[in-house]
C-alpha cells in the first residue's frame, strides 16, 4: 500500500492478509482463528485481539451481531472460536481428557476486574509465573461442558460490559498434564481524543484508554527497534493491558491481530495510524522469534560447552588419579557411576584420537597432492623434450637450451632425469 500525508512518502506495510466489504465473517475465522484454535487443543497459547478506532467493525468482528441469537453467517470470531474448540476436542484423541474453565477480564481506568462474573472483585493483582507466564490472581473461573454453556456465560459477561474474554484450560497440578491457553481481545477505540468530543468522566476515560494504547504501540516499537545484538528493555509493566498480553506480544504464544479499518475518508489519518500498527505488530513478532531463536542456539550451545569442559575435567583428574596410584579414581556414588564416567572417558579418549587420525590423513592427502601435481608435470615435460628432441634432429645445443629452462622449476630431479632419457 503507498499513499501520501505531509509531503512524505508512505512506505509498504508488511500485513499477510486483507478482508473487504465483501468479505464474510466464516473467511476471517478460518483465516485468522481456526489455526490459534487447533494449536489450543494441543497445548500451545493463543491470542486473537482486534485493534482499531471505534465504530471501524472491532466489536463486531468479534463477537457479531449477538453472542447467542444470530444468523450462522454473521457469527463473529467469539462464537466461532468456542464452537470450533470444542470440535478440536471432539475430534482429538479419546484417551485424552480436557477441562475447560472461562474467565472474563475487564480493563477500565487501569484496573483489572472481573465485573463480568464477581461484581464485588476489583483491581486485580497481575502475577507471573515461570511456568505458566502472566497469572491474574484471584480470577473467578467457571467450569464449562459445551459451547452452548460457555456462549450463556459469555452473554452473561458482555452485557456487564466486559471488553476482554479468555478462554483457558485449566493450570496442571501433574507434570503429565498439558495446557493451553485462548485468549481473545477487543480492544477499545484508538481515535484521537480531540474526535472523541468527550467531557468530563469520558474524557478521563478516553485519555486512559490512549494511555493503554499508546503504551501497547511503545512495547511494539520496542520489541523491533531494538539494537542489533544488545538487549532492550520492553515496557510490558506501563499499562495493565501490556501486561496481561505480555505472553502474546513477546511471549509463547500464537498470536493474530485483526486490525479494523473505517472506509470513510474523514478517518483515513486513522485508518493508516492502524494500518502501521499491525506491521509494526507483524515484525515484532518475527524480530522477537528470532531473536528467541538465536537466544536458544546460544544457550544450548553454552550448556553443551559446560557439559564437555566438565567432562574433559572429570578425564583429566581420572588421569592425574592414575599416574599418581597406578589404578582408577574411586567413585562415591557406586558402581554405575563408575561406569558412566569410564564410557565417557572412553567416547572423549576415541574422538580425540579420531581426530588425531583425521589430521594425519589430511597432511598425507596434501603431499600426495602435490606429489601427484609434480609428476604430471615431469610427464608432461618428458614428453614435450621427446617431440623437440625429434624435431631438433639430435642437436645437442638446442637440448642443452631445453634442459637449462626446465631446471628453472624447483621440482629436483627433473633435469637429470631428463639428461639421462636423451
Amino acid at each position: 500500500m503507498y499513499g501520501r500525508m505531509r509531503r512524505k512518502r508512505i512506505s509498504p506495510l508488511a500485513l499477510i492478509g486483507f478482508f473487504y466489504q465483501g468479505s464474510e465473517q466464516v473467511d476471517v475465522y478460518e483465516f485468522l482463528a481456526l489455526p490459534i484454535v487447533r494449536d489450543a487443543v494441543n497445548a500451545i497459547n493463543g491470542t486473537i485481539i482486534t485493534y482499531g478506532q471505534t465504530g471501524a467493525g472491532k466489536t463486531y468482528s468479534m463477537e457479531g451481531p449477538s453472542i447467542l441469537e444470530c444468523d450462522q453467517q454473521k457469527k463473529g470470531l467469539l462464537p466461532r472460536v468456542v464452537d470450533g474448540l470444542f470440535q478440536c476436542i471432539k475430534s482429538s484423541d479419546e484417551a485424552t481428557k480436557y477441562t475447560i474453565k472461562l474467565s472474563m477480564v475487564e480493563i477500565y481506568m487501569e484496573k483489572v476486574r472481573f465485573g463480568p462474573f464477581d461484581l464485588l472483585k476489583d483491581n486485580i493483582q497481575i502475577k507471573e509465573s515461570k511456568v505458566h507466564g502472566i497469572l491474574l490472581s484471584g480470577v473467578t473461573e467457571v467450569s464449562i461442558l459445551d459451547s452452548t454453556e460457555a456462549l450463556h456465560s459469555l452473554s452473561r459477561g458482555i452485557a456487564n460490559r466486559a471488553v476482554g474474554e479468555t478462554l483457558q484450560q485449566e493450570f496442571p497440578k501433574d507434570k503429565r498434564i498439558r495446557t493451553g491457553k485462548l485468549i481473545l481481545v477487543d480492544l477499545a477505540g484508538s481515535e484521537k481524543v480531540e474526535k472523541t468530543g468527550a467531557e468530563g468522566k469520558l474524557l478521563d476515560e478516553a485519555k486512559t484508554i490512549n494511555k493503554s494504547l499508546s503504551a501497547l504501540g511503545n512495547v511494539i516499537n520496542a520489541l523491533t527497534c531494538s539494537p542489533q545484538g544488545r538487549a532492550n528493555h520492553i515496557p510490558y509493566r506501563d499499562s495493565k493491558l501490556t501486561r496481561i498480553l505480555q505472553d502474546a506480544l513477546g511471549g509463547n504464544s500464537r498470536t493474530a491481530l485483526l486490525c479494523c479499518c473505517s472506509p470513510s475518508p474523514s478517518n483515513a489519518s486513522e485508518s493508516l495510524s492502524t494500518l502501521r500498527f499491525g506491521a509494526r505488530s507483524f515484525l515484532a513478532v518475527i524480530t522477537y522469534s528470532h531473536k528467541n531463536k538465536t537466544k536458544s542456539l546460544i544457550q544450548c550451545l553454552l550448556g553443551q560447552g559446560e557439559t564437555y569442559k566438565g567432562i574433559t575435567r572429570v578425564s583429566h583428574n581420572d588421569d592425574k588419579y592414575t599416574k599418581k596410584h597406578g589404578t582408577q579414581s574411586p567413585s562415591k556414588d557406586g558402581s554405575f557411576e563408575d561406569l558412566e564416567l569410564t564410557l565417557e572417558d572412553v567416547a572423549l579418549r576415541t574422538i580425540s584420537s579420531l581426530q588425531e587420525a583425521l589430521e594425519e590423513l589430511t597432511l598425507i592427502v596434501e603431499e600426495l597432492k602435490i606429489e601427484n601435481k609434480a609428476l604430471k608435470f615431469r610427464l608432461a615435460a618428458a614428453e614435450r623434450v621427446d617431440t623437440l628432441n625429434k624435431k631438433a634432429g639430435g642437436n645437442t645445443s638446442f637440448l642443452h637450451k631445453v634442459f637449462q629452462a626446465l631446471s628453472a622449476f624447483s621440482f629436483p630431479g627433473l633435469f637429470h632425469s631428463l639428461m639421462s632419457r636423451c
